[in-house]
C-alpha cells in the first residue's frame, strides 16, 4: 500500500506512511475541487437564494391576512431547494457509465408516473397534472419526463455516433432519429392528455434541439419543423385546445391587456408591476402591486414581476445574467464532452432551460402566451426545483468527466 500510494502525484518523496496518506488525502480532494464547476454552482444557488426571497415577498402578505405563518412557503422553497440539492450531488456523482445505462429505467419510470397522474391526479388550473401527497405537497411527473426526456435521446443519438468501427465517429442514420420519436412520442402524448401545452412545447424544442445537434440529416430537421407547423395550424384550425388555452392564444394575438375581464388581466397585472418598478424598483418586500395581491399566481408563473417591481429593471438584469451564466456553462460543457452522450445531454439542458425561461419572462412581459412554465430555479415548487436541480447534477457529471 505504501508503495502503491508514494507513486501517486504529489507524494514522491514522502518520508513516511502517515505524510504520505495526509498527501494523499490532499490530492484526492484537490481532484474532487478541481472535477466541480463552481461557476455553474455559484450561479445555480444564487438563483436559487434569489428566488426563495421573491417568493416569501410574494406570499408573506397573502398569508399573514389568512392568520397563517408568513414564513411557511419560504421554509417549503428552502426544503425544496435542499432536497433537490442533494439529489444533484447524487447524480452527479453517479457513475457516467452508470449514468448512461440508467437511461431506459428513467424512461419506464417516468412513463408511468405520466399515466398514474391521468389516473388518480388532481385537476389545477384546467391541467390534471399533479398527484397530491400528503402534508400539503404535490408531485408533477412531468417535470421529471424533462430529464428522462433528455438522458434518453442522448443515449440512443450518442450510442451509434461513440460506438462507430475504427473509431470513426458517424452521424445518426434515419432510423436512429425515428427512434428517438417514437420514444418522445410515449411521453408527449400523455402530456398532451393532461392536458400541459407549456410542456409539450418544451418538449417539441428540446427534441428539436438534440435531434439538430446530433449531426442528423438536415432534412429531419427541416421536416420537423415544417411538421410541427403544420401540426399547429391544424389544432388551431380545427379547435382541438381547451377553451381557456384558446381564450389564451386569442388574447396574445389580439394584445387584449386593456380588458381587464378578459384572460388578458394576469399580463396587464404583471405589465403594470414590471412598470412600477423603474429601475431601481420599489424595494424587497415593498411592491404595492405584489404586496397588495394583484398578480395572480405570483409565487409560481409570475414570480418575475416580484423582481420587476421590488427590485426593478437592473434586479430583473440580475436574473437574466444568472440564467445566462447557467446557459453558457451548459454550452462550455457540452463543447468540452469527451463523447456525443454528454454532448447531447448538455444541450438538451440548455434548450430546456433556455425556451421555458423565455416563456415564462416574456408572458409577463407580453410577448408571450400564458402558460403554466415555471422559471427554472426561481418559481415555486418542489417537483420542477428537484428536476432542474437533477439537470444541474447531470452537467456536474458530465464536467467531471471531460476533467
Amino acid at each position: 500500500m505504501s508503495a502503491g500510494l508514494s507513486d501517486l502525484p504529489g507524494l514522491r518523496g514522502a518520508t513516511s506512511f502517515r505524510e504520505r496518506e495526509a498527501r494523499a488525502r490532499s490530492v484526492r480532494r484537490a481532484d474532487i475541487l478541481r472535477s466541480i464547476d463552481w461557476l455553474l454552482l455559484v450561479s445555480t444557488l444564487a438563483l436559487c437564494g434569489l428566488g426563495a426571497l421573491l417568493v416569501y415577498s410574494a406570499t408573506k402578505q397573502i398569508q399573514v391576512d389568512a392568520g397563517l405563518d408568513p414564513l411557511a412557503y419560504l421554509k417549503r422553497q428552502g426544503i425544496n431547494i435542499s432536497i433537490g440539492l442533494v439529489m444533484a450531488v447524487t447524480v452527479a456523482s453517479v457513475d457516467y457509465s452508470l449514468l448512461r445505462a440508467s437511461a431506459p429505467v428513467l424512461y419506464v419510470a417516468s412513463l408511468l408516473a405520466l399515466a398514474a397522474v391521468l389516473l388518480i391526479g388532481s385537476t389545477i388550473n384546467g391541467a390534471r397534472s399533479w398527484i397530491v401527497l400528503p402534508a400539503g405537497f404535490q408531485l408533477q411527473p412531468s417535470e421529471f419526463a424533462k430529464v428522462a426526456l433528455v438522458v434518453g435521446m442522448a443515449m440512443i443519438l450518442g450510442e451509434k455516433r461513440d460506438d462507430s468501427r475504427f473509431g470513426v465517429s458517424s452521424a445518426p442514420r434515419s432510423r436512429d432519429v425515428l427512434l428517438v420519436l417514437a420514444m418522445a412520442a410515449l411521453p408527449l402524448g400523455l402530456i398532451m392528455l393532461q392536458p400541459d401545452f407549456g410542456t409539450t412545447m418544451v418538449f417539441v424544442f428540446v427534441i428539436l434541439g438534440v435531434i439538430a445537434c446530433s449531426g442528423a440529416p438536415v432534412r429531419w430537421v427541416v421536416g420537423l419543423v415544417t411538421s410541427g407547423a403544420l401540426l399547429g395550424w391544424a389544432v388551431l384550425g380545427l379547435h382541438l385546445l381547451k377553451p381557456y388555452q384558446e381564450a389564451r392564444l386569442t388574447q396574445f394575438a389580439g394584445n387584449n391587456v386593456a380588458n381587464a375581464g378578459s384572460t388578458g388581466y394576469n399580463v396587464a397585472q404583471a405589465l403594470l408591476a414590471n412598470a412600477n418598478g423603474s429601475m431601481l424598483g420599489q424595494g424587497l418586500f415593498h411592491g404595492s402591486q405584489t404586496q397588495g395581491q394583484f398578480v395572480p399566481e405570483q409565487k409560481t408563473d409570475f414570480v418575475f414581476t416580484v423582481a420587476g417591481e421590488e427590485l426593478g429593471f437592473l434586479g430583473a438584469c440580475g436574473i437574466l445574467l444568472l440564467l445566462s451564466v447557467i446557459l453558457w456553462r451548459a454550452l462550455s460543457i457540452a463543447r468540452a464532452s469527451e463523447d456525443t452522450f454528454g454532448l447531447l445531454v448538455a444541450v438538451g439542458i440548455c434548450v430546456w432551460f433556455a425556451f421555458q425561461a423565455f416563456v415564462n419572462i416574456g408572458m409577463t412581459l407580453g410577448i408571450m402566451p400564458v402558460t403554466g412554465l415555471p422559471l427554472p430555479f426561481v418559481s415555486y415548487g418542489g417537483s420542477a426545483m428537484f428536476a432542474n436541480l437533477i439537470a444541474i447534477g447531470l452537467l456536474q457529471n458530465v464536467y467531471r468527466r471531460s476533467r
